[in-house]
């Protein structure tokens, strides 16, 4: 019973091992393609942020008519 024991938990034991490492390897196939995300992203949150300080500027000018910038854009 004991012998049964152990090759029972040794195969549990390899399969959560093979999972783990399974997972490990898809996660760093995953890594390049994250890389071209993140670039996009950074673009984007730059352009963004270009735009938001544009209306801030706006905004916070009184000699114009908001609406009319506004409706510029």
């Amino acid at each position: 019973m004991n012998g049964t024991f152990i090759f029972v938990l040794s195969i549990i034991t390899i399969v959560m091992c093979a999972n783990i490492i399974r997972t490990y390897l898809k996660q760093r196939a995953r890594e390049p393609q994250a890389d071209e995300n993140i670039e996009e992203t950074l673009a984007r949150l730059e352009t963004l942020e270009q735009r938001v300080q544009v209306l801030e500027r706006i905004v916070t000018e009184n000699r114009f008519d908001l609406k009319q910038e506004i409706d510029a854009l």
